[in-house]
């Protein structure tokens, strides 16, 4: 299990992401237009910089749902792998069976 602290701490940092995606979009847009004069660019760049780091989309670490493990995590059913083989093994994952051959 990993520490709460680690979880809470990226459930903030997703929380924050939410809050400023709209402005922060608004703003690369503007930073990448090529059609704007760079000063408005430069501008757009700057203001993107004045805002947190951790409403960055980037920040957020792919967690397991069940314990909260940052390594070896399958987008598709968001569990780690040890919980992924665990639940496949006690048939809890529908149509996933150990493969033998």
């Amino acid at each position: 299990m990993a520490k709460t602290s680690a979880i809470e701490k990226n459930k903030r940092r997703a929380k924050m992401v939410k809050q400023f995606a709209n402005k922060r979009a608004r703003l690369k847009a503007i930073a990448t237009d090529r059609s704007l004069p760079q000063e408005e660019q430069f501008a757009a760049r700057l203001k993107l910089a004045e805002l947190p780091r951790n409403s960055s989309k980037v920040r957020i670490r792919n967690r397991c749902e069940m314990t909260g493990r940052p390594r070896a995590f399958y987008r598709k059913f968001k569990l780690s792998r040890v919980t992924l083989r665990e639940l496949a093994s006690t048939g809890q994952i529908p149509g996933m069976v150990k493969s033998s051959w």
